[in-house]
């Protein structure tokens, strides 16, 4: 009868032990998932954050690249003969106007069938593709009037050039 006692009383010691570690280890997920970590800022899911460490971007798209031509346009020093190029440049790399009424438009692409998806996918990125041919165009044409020191603050301004095009990297 002792050793039956004995026995109840270790599993029911086991069984409190188990059920108070797996209470803590619940817990502890919990807190994990439900808290930001302390001096972490919350922020909601795709809300206007990229998640690879770049800013969001905030405002008008049109008022950014006015802004940016702008600043480009200080840094080149252009002169009056290049003035005409320049027009023609910052022209052909205006924004576009977003579709009008691209949620209809990607309502009827969802009832498409996968091979016509595919399709319109080709297509799309044909279109891309002719609209940057385009913008090559008229960016070799600016590019050939600039003098050498110009082609140099140009190559180092626009994205991709110096510092892989990022405006915030130091200064080498």
């Amino acid at each position: 009868m002792n050793t039956t006692i004995n026995t109840m009383r270790k599993n029911l010691l086991i069984a409190v032990s188990a059920l108070a570690l797996g209470a803590a280890t619940f817990g502890a997920q919990a807190q994990d998932s439900s808290a930001p970590a302390p001096g972490a800022k919350a922020v909601a899911p795709h809300e206007g954050h990229r998640g690879d460490g770049h800013k969001p971007m905030r405002g008008n798209p049109a008022e950014r690249m006015a802004k940016y031509q702008a600043r480009l346009h200080d840094k080149l020093k252009l002169t009056a003969a290049q003035e005409p190029a320049w027009a023609t440049f910052t022209a052909a790399n205006a924004p576009k106007k977003p579709a009008s009424d691209w949620k209809a438009k990607r309502e009827a692409f969802a009832k498409l069938s996968a091979p016509q998806r595919m399709e319109q996918w080709i297509a799309m990125s044909k279109e891309r593709i002719a609209g940057q041919e385009a913008r090559l165009g008229s960016l070799k044409t600016f590019y050939a009037v600039l003098t050498p020191e110009q082609q140099k603050v140009f190559d180092d301004s626009v994205p991709g050039g110096k510092h892989g095009g990022h405006r915030d990297a130091p200064k080498a």
